[in-house]
């Protein structure tokens, strides 16, 4: 959602969703926060917050400032009190945010200025504050880590990779984005991160082809195809979305920051000639 669309939203009189500078918003009337925010950056560590997954799996939003008492952290606290949903909206680009909802702040961690996040209701029925000190195969940290990972830095992922490739499968250039994913480069199993150089936009044909070792991407941008697929005969499906890709260069993003590692696709190029 873009920015104009967040502050144009309106439901039984409240007016908008995303404060007019700062992250935290809490509309006139209300007692509590209504949403939260993370900046976009291009370089994550280079953002004003610190916001990140803590030791248990949950994540963390911080305060703003460090002041306990400043009106928008005791907003966040009463929200905290009152067990209020909250929408969190992460930047996925300048101006664009791709939004959760609902989550709960769950606990407060004041001497590292910030609030544990629940992203569901498991997630904040389960919270405990010694989940850190649990083994890492509890099953409450392991279902956090999870959702985490899928609801949120999947999310933002996708969101993230689909406009560095301007909403287009950079193999077809199908703009569909029902019909769009992030394929990773190194897979979430194997410790890829979810960062827009660790993904490509593909359409749903050509993100199974590449899991499935079928289609390879070269360290220089080139599609190779399977040899054992560039022989068969099975309609037009296989000889223009497939074999007629062979040897392309794939649609690169504008900005060089955004194009896939090529140390990550030499990686994953290795794995895909292994595969015959």
């Amino acid at each position: 959602m873009s920015r104009e669309e967040l502050a144009a939203f309106e439901f039984e009189g409240t007016r908008r969703l995303i404060a007019p500078q700062q992250g935290i918003w809490t509309p006139r009337g209300l007692e509590s926060a209504l949403a939260i925010m993370t900046t976009f950056s291009a370089s994550p560590e280079h953002r004003p917050y610190a916001d990140e997954e803590g030791p248990d799996g949950y994540l963390r939003y911080k305060w703003r400032g460090t002041d306990p008492q400043m009106s928008d952290n005791r907003h966040l606290r009463r929200a905290m009190e009152l067990g209020k949903p909250l929408v969190w909206l992460h930047g996925v680009a300048p101006g664009v945010y791709e939004p959760a909802f609902p989550v709960w702040l769950v606990r407060e961690e004041p001497e590292r200025h910030q609030f544990v996040v629940a992203l569901d209701e498991t997630m904040r029925d389960q919270w405990s504050a010694d989940l850190a000190r649990r083994s890492p195969f509890d099953p409450v940290r392991r279902y956090a880590e999870t959702m985490v990972r899928t609801r949120l830095h999947q999310r933002v992922f996708r969101g993230q990779v689909l406009i560095a490739y301007g909403r287009q499968c950079a193999l077809c250039r199908l703009r569909h984005q029902a019909l769009l994913d992030a394929a990773h480069i190194k897979e979430d199993r194997d410790g890829g991160e979810p960062v827009v150089p660790n993904g490509v936009a593909m359409c749903a044909i050509h993100h199974r082809a590449f899991d499935a070792d079928v289609l390879g991407l070269r360290p220089d941008f080139v599609v190779e195809i399977k040899p054992e697929v560039l022989k068969e005969h099975d309609g037009p499906t296989l000889q223009h979305a497939l074999q007629g890709l062979h040897g392309e260069l794939i649609t690169l993003p504008k900005h060089r920051r955004d194009r896939p590692s090529t140390e990550l696709l030499e990686e994953r190029y290795q794995r895909f000639r292994a595969a015959g």
